[in-house]
């Protein structure tokens, strides 16, 4: 975001604008300055009252109260008139990504470590040291699945009473240590007991994240920095890869399979983490001081920049304390917001088409003739290509400013490779074709950084987005579960059945991911359409004193 020029006093008591938002996601609202002399100074005050909507003394004096009444924590750093070069803001920037968001994506890679080494114990022959077949497998996935899901909205609600900055840290030591315990498990109930306890004690994690990186970065930053963090899943998977290539050639040390050893280390591993990540994770830009760190991170200047410039973008991120907890009645407010719905049809069926194929890569790569060592190296390459064309397509969407249309190309990047799954005869028989169809259809552009952004810019309220950023990570688990029931026993080899489904599911995606474009476009036109038909009084008046909340405000446009 530019910094907002110098404004004088005169201008800002004598202008009356109402508040704006993203010009390149809504069209100004509402009436024009005051008449001036010179039309090009109407047009610049405008678009100063884009880059800072508290310009407007009405919007200003609305949302000090706001803070006031929630006893937002950085409220004492509001200022409207606060300016800053653009070297300052770049500055600030370095800091937020190398303090918060490079930690983020070590916290990720915490996560993704213990939920994601299970493809590669696989390699190592695990599931005929325990005597499970790939059903049992499928059972187990769904258990982790569902009880990924179930914990999404508690942990949320967990999260926004505690603070992210507390939750996060105890959820990665909880699931560190019953990542070690994998290493001990005997049978197909271990097997299950562990699946279950990773789901509970991972899920919400995600979205936890997502909350405090939204308390330090505006809604276009957003989406770039999600994609570092989902970049970290790829690069953890290339990491652990290279790291099982090591560990499972321990097997027979201490009568030891490669794949306990496996656990073990990576879930010491991830466990150091969890207990540095309590001395990492500040609640806010105006409390990073600490007793371990009494200088803090940012100087009085850089305070202000941090916390205004979030709020000059989304004035709304002030409306709660970060140890506010979600109430009841807000929770089923946000329950019933169907303008929210889209995205989470999205997240139901945007995954599914490469799911199956994604977690069962190993397996299939065994069943191809590699061996385990080779298996474990030839992950590699799709998920390099993964980290690519994520960041292409994430830095192409906020380039354009624009969701639906860029986040599409993932179907359209998998449905031709799932259409040569399902009708290539050469699948399974033609070992080096079948791997590199799918090295190509898992090297797609992942959208899931666009989405969560998205979803984040388009709840418009903290409590709001604490909510929907659960429901829609929930609406994403939904879709794992359902996906794990369509690669199974009786389809083996070739999965023509489940193939099929995922080529509906997918052509299904494509629908689903147009449908919400044109459903945002609908409800922008309308909201314009009631804006426009109100007095300037009526819409000054709207500012002040109603009580809409988030997105149903007629003064805020969806993202699309």
């Amino acid at each position: 975001m530019a910094s907002p020029p110098e404004q004088s006093s005169t201008k800002l008591a004598d202008t009356k604008t109402q508040s704006i938002v993203d010009t390149k996601d809504v069209t100004a609202l509402g009436s024009s300055p005051s008449a001036s002399e010179d039309s090009g100074s109407d047009e610049e005050f405008e678009e100063d009252l884009v880059k800072n909507p508290f310009l407007n003394p009405d919007v200003a004096a609305h949302w000090r109260q706001v803070y006031e009444d929630a006893q937002y924590e950085s409220r004492h750093a509001f200022d409207p008139t606060l300016t800053w070069t653009e070297e300052e803001e770049k500055r600030v920037l370095r800091k937020l990504d190398w303090r918060i968001c490079t930690w983020a994506c070590v916290m990720f890679f915490a996560l993704q470590v213990d939920r994601g080494n299970i493809q590669q114990a696989l390699a190592d022959n695990m599931l005929d040291d325990l005597g499970l077949t790939t059903n049992d497998y499928n059972y187990g996935m769904v258990v982790f699945l569902i009880c990924f899901l179930l914990a999404e909205l508690p942990s949320q609600l967990v999260s926004k009473k505690l603070g992210p900055d507390r939750w996060i840290p105890i959820q990665i030591v909880l699931w560190s240590v019953v990542a070690i315990t994998q290493c001990a498990i005997t049978g197909r109930s271990g097997f299950l007991a562990t699946r279950a306890l990773l789901g509970l004690l991972e899920g919400g994690f995600i979205p936890d994240i997502v909350l405090w990186l939204s308390y330090f970065y505006t809604s276009r930053e957003l989406p770039i920095r999600l994609s570092y963090f989902w970049t970290t899943l790829s690069l953890t998977t290339i990491t652990t890869s290279l790291l099982a290539f090591a560990l499972l050639h321990l097997r027979g040390v201490n009568g030891w399979a490669g794949w306990r050893w496996l656990f073990l280390v990576e879930g010491l591993i991830t466990l150091l983490v969890g207990l540095a990540s309590f001395f990492n994770m500040p609640a806010s830009a105006v409390q990073t001081k600490a007793w371990f760190r009494p200088k803090g991170w940012f100087n009085d200047k850089e305070v202000a920049i941090v916390v205004n410039r979030v709020l000059r973008d989304d004035p709304s991120k002030g409306d709660m304390h970060n140890r506010e907890a979600i109430t009841p009645r807000r929770l089923w407010e946000v329950l019933k917001e169907y303008d929210l719905w889209p995205m989470y049809a999205i997240g139901i069926v945007a995954f599914i088409p490469q799911g199956p194929v994604n977690a069962y890569l190993t397996l299939t790569l065994r069943s191809l003739g590699f061996n385990p060592f080779t298996t474990n190296l030839l992950t590699i390459p799709s998920t390099v290509f993964h980290i690519i064309t994520l960041l292409i397509v994430t830095r192409i969407s906020e380039w354009l400013n624009q969701r639906a249309y860029v986040a599409i190309w993932q179907n359209l990047w998998t449905l031709p490779c799932i259409i040569a799954l399902r009708f290539w005869p050469g699948v399974i028989n033609d070992s080096w074709g079948t791997y590199a169809l799918i090295t190509v259809l898992l090297s797609y552009p992942y959208c899931h950084a666009i989405n969560v952004a998205w979803v984040s810019k388009n709840a418009n309220n903290v409590g709001t987005r604490t909510v929907a950023s659960a429901l829609y990570n929930i609406s994403v688990q939904i879709g794992h579960v359902a996906y794990s029931f369509i690669y199974v026993e009786s389809d083996k080899p070739y999965y023509r059945d489940g193939n099929t489904k995922l080529l509906a599911i997918n052509l299904l995606s494509i629908c689903v991911f147009l449908a919400a474009k044109a459903y945002y476009v609908y409800r922008n036109q309308y909201k314009a359409a009631v804006w426009a038909s109100m007095s300037e009084a009526e819409r000054a008046d709207y500012v002040r004193t109603s009580d809409a909340k988030g997105c149903k405000r007629l003064d805020f446009r969806f993202a699309h």
